[in-house]
């Protein structure tokens, strides 16, 4: 959410960009092939063990270091900057007319990973994501012309933004004559396993890291194992007060180790069954601004009583990894913290939901360790308890670490009990795919998220869920991406729609309330719709969000005028 009226105009364009990317062909695919017995890993150097052998990168742009590394030694660090895009690139012998999978582990920036001179199709092959804190793994395919002996490996970052890193490449086929780096053996046996954080439907693990792992097996009583690439779970959807048994082994392409030694964890007791949060079906959420920006200063009590849920925003940062306090800002006009407080509690007797929102444009909150997590759970609930808040609103827009962002909200929701607020609101990019961050932390707190409403507004052109380009502003843009939320794995109930409350809310993507109810209509009635109409209708969609409700007085109130009654007297 916006502080100043506008976000920097790189970054819408560069979301636009990527969309279109995207539509042109660059998919994010997850897993890696199966590779046959005879096939090889034709990448030399490919774990970077010996700096940049066989690498070459543009303008100076990559280094071989020591850290962040996935696993050995070594791995690759490399910086777009002005015009360069920081590509490495290697050439590797292959053989014709076969079937190569390429895959790497990347973190950091945008990265991209492809072939090019590959002898079919169009020659080239890629495959990218965006931003990433945790390692995460990059694969694609492509076959061999009938005269093709070698082909170019490269990874690439993308113009302006942060540096990338990579480890661990593969490209795994065939031997082209040109050898291979050593075989894998199958990874030794995980020791360490312990029970961390334990809730009454999740248990958190975690355990030592294996050399030569890709990856990890958490078997719960001996089955159902669950797939994770770093060293720690959380395990969730369990029964309350019930004991279970857990082992991990670990995994890469030459097979799975032995299954650790188990560890014991019983589930806690519900104890608050609680009806759940006080959200109607259908509700109308805004942001109040604790600063002054231009838009209309408001105290709490001023809030149209169209809102539903009121966020305020936002709360701050410390010096303490993940630790978050509330200032109440004297621009708004509060002549004490127990007026503040008083007004919230009013908003709460006439049914509203008053809940703090974490980041913003500015707000830069950092959960990427079980010490910070845990940090973000005790200071929220403190300040649920201080200042009466229902809950809390995830608006974090400069990188999140899903697993431990996932630890944190369900620790907080150990603390509050049911009746708990949980709402996020992520940039358009972020859930374009259920691997994002963003989407990955939302499908992992599913059972105890109220709302995800995405900011469809400073974003430019976006993949719908038909796999089209849509442009922001019109009714298909709000539709088919919220279709994306919804066949990836969120309740209708879950999705809502956040727009600009006036043409000054936001650097772009406002629309007439008219198109937001119309949208709301297509989703719910199958009604109202543009080009794109969804499969089926999903009459429990939550409703919508503006930013903000500063920005809705100074405009006399009229979006919520227009679109809290519509959303109320949805199905």
């Amino acid at each position: 959410m916006d502080r100043t009226t506008t976000r920097p105009y790189g970054r819408r364009w560069l979301g636009g960009a990527i969309a279109l990317a995207v539509g042109s062909g660059l998919v994010l695919v997850g897993g890696a092939g199966t590779a046959q017995a005879a096939d090889v890993n034709v990448a030399k150097n490919a774990g970077f063990e010996n700096g940049l052998a066989n690498w070459s990168c543009s303008a100076g742009s990559g280094a071989a270091v020591s850290s962040p590394v996935r696993t050995g030694a070594g791995a690759l660090r490399a910086t777009p900057a002005g015009l360069d895009n920081a590509k490495c690139a290697q050439t590797v012998a292959v053989k014709p007319n076969s079937t190569y999978t390429l895959s790497a582990w990347v973190q950091g920036g945008y990265a991209y990973l492809g072939a090019n001179n590959t002898g079919t199709g169009s020659g080239s092959v890629s495959t990218w994501t965006p931003d990433s804190s945790a390692w995460k793994q990059l694969t694609t395919t492509f076959t061999t012309g009938a005269s093709t002996t070698s082909v170019e490996i490269y990874t690439h970052g993308w113009y302006g933004t942060s540096p990338y890193s990579v480890d661990d490449v593969s490209v795994y086929g065939p031997d082209g004559g040109g050898g291979q780096d050593p075989d894998p053996v199958v990874p030794s046996t995980p020791t360490g396993l312990a029970a961390g954080t334990v809730t009454s439907s999740s248990v958190d693990l975690n355990w030592g890291a294996v050399s030569g792992a890709t990856g990890y097996k958490v078997y719960r009583d001996g089955a159902n194992p669950q797939t994770v690439s770093g060293t720690s779970a959380t395990i969730s959807g369990l029964t309350a007060d019930t004991a279970y048994q857990f082992q991990v082994a670990a995994t890469n392409s030459a097979g799975e180790s032995a299954k650790s030694a188990a560890v014991s964890a019983r589930t806690a007791k519900v104890t608050d069954p609680g009806p759940g949060p006080a959200v109607p079906k259908h509700a109308l959420t805004g942001y109040w601004q604790n600063f002054n920006n231009g838009a209309t200063v408001q105290k709490l009590r001023d809030v149209q009583s169209q809102y539903d849920i009121i966020a305020v925003s936002f709360a701050d940062s410390t010096t303490t990894a993940g630790q978050i306090v509330f200032n109440l800002d004297p621009a708004v006009g509060y002549a004490s913290v127990a007026d503040f407080k008083a007004d919230i509690a009013a908003k709460k007797a006439a049914g509203k939901s008053v809940i703090i929102s974490v980041g913003g444009e500015k707000g830069n909150v950092t959960i990427n360790s079980d010490a910070s997590a845990t940090a973000f759970a005790n200071s929220a609930y403190a300040l649920m308890q201080e200042y009466g808040f229902s809950g809390v609103d995830i608006d974090l827009e400069h990188g999140i670490n899903s697993t431990y962002l996932a630890k944190a909200l369900r620790q907080l929701s150990a603390k509050a009990g049911s009746s708990l607020v949980l709402t996020m609101a992520p940039q358009t990019i972020d859930m374009q795919s259920t691997g994002t961050e963003y989407f990955k932390t939302a499908l992992a707190v599913k059972d105890i998220l109220t709302v995800v409403n995405m900011q469809y507004y400073n974003s430019g052109s976006m993949l719908g869920c038909d796999g089209k380009v849509y442009s922001q502003g019109s009714v298909d843009f709000l539709t088919a991406l919220a279709c994306i939320q919804i066949q990836g794995g969120l309740a209708p109930s879950q999705v809502g729609l956040g727009v600009p409350a006036s043409s000054r809310g936001a650097g772009s993507g406002y629309v007439d309330p008219q198109i937001v109810k119309n949208a709301l209509d297509c989703l719910t009635r199958l009604t109202g719709c543009g080009t794109f109409k969804p499969a089926q209708a999903w009459p429990t969609l939550r409703g919508a969000m503006t930013w903000s409700t500063n920005w809705d007085a100074t405009a006399g109130n009229a979006w919520s005028n227009a679109v809290g009654p519509h959303v109320h007297n949805l199905p």
